[in-house]
């Protein structure tokens, strides 16, 4: 049986897929940024100048933020 691969997202998707800027992403990433989420995927390199995400850990963020308390929680 094959062996399903993560799928790996770029930021465009990411921006899509959870309605957030781009900048809004960064500065969840950002622990120096007041908007800092410790729980937010982290990207991980895909090149020298590129990074993507795993799209399983999007999503299961997003559905932490519906669990956590729907759309009025910090987004």
């Amino acid at each position: 049986m094959a062996t399903k691969l993560p799928r790996v997202i770029r930021l465009k998707d990411v921006v899509g897929m959870t309605g957030l800027a781009r900048s809004t992403i960064y500065d969840r990433m950002d622990r120096g940024s007041p908007r800092y989420d410790e729980s937010f995927p982290r990207p991980i390199r895909l090149g020298r100048n590129s990074v993507g995400w795993i799209e399983l850990e999007i999503v299961c963020w997003i559905n932490s933020r519906v669990t956590l308390g729907g759309a009025g929680s910090g987004g």
